[in-house]
């Protein structure tokens, strides 16, 4: 997902051939996820480092335009872990950073 998907959807200066070109790949690397995720809660028998770096990629959509609601498992599987405590903590704790980040540069 990493490379084969947002490496390029968010490299500024792909292409456009190359973004339309991974768009065209998405649902064929996205469908194989949603098969899994449909069958567990999580990538392994529980929630492990891999989840965390799924959680992390999959939240990338937010700025790349793609639906995560079109996929049902996956849009779960998102929900059920950001509702973990100690993600719900560092998000909110990277939220703050992020809001004081903007105050920054809206201030300079």
């Amino acid at each position: 997902m990493h490379k084969a998907l947002f490496a390029p959807l968010l490299d500024r200066n792909a292409p456009d051939a190359v973004q339309e070109y991974t768009r065209s790949k998405l649902r064929l690397r996205v469908e194989i996820l949603e098969q899994h995720l449909a069958q567990h809660d999580y990538l392994l028998d529980s929630f492990s480092v891999a989840d965390a770096y799924l959680f992390t990629v999959l939240n990338w959509t937010q700025v790349t335009q793609i639906e995560l609601a079109t996929w049902p498992a996956i849009h779960a599987y998102q929900q059920r872990v950001r509702q973990r405590p100690t993600v719900a903590r560092a998000l909110a704790e990277e939220y703050a950073i992020y809001q004081q980040e903007q105050a920054r540069v809206a201030a300079a």
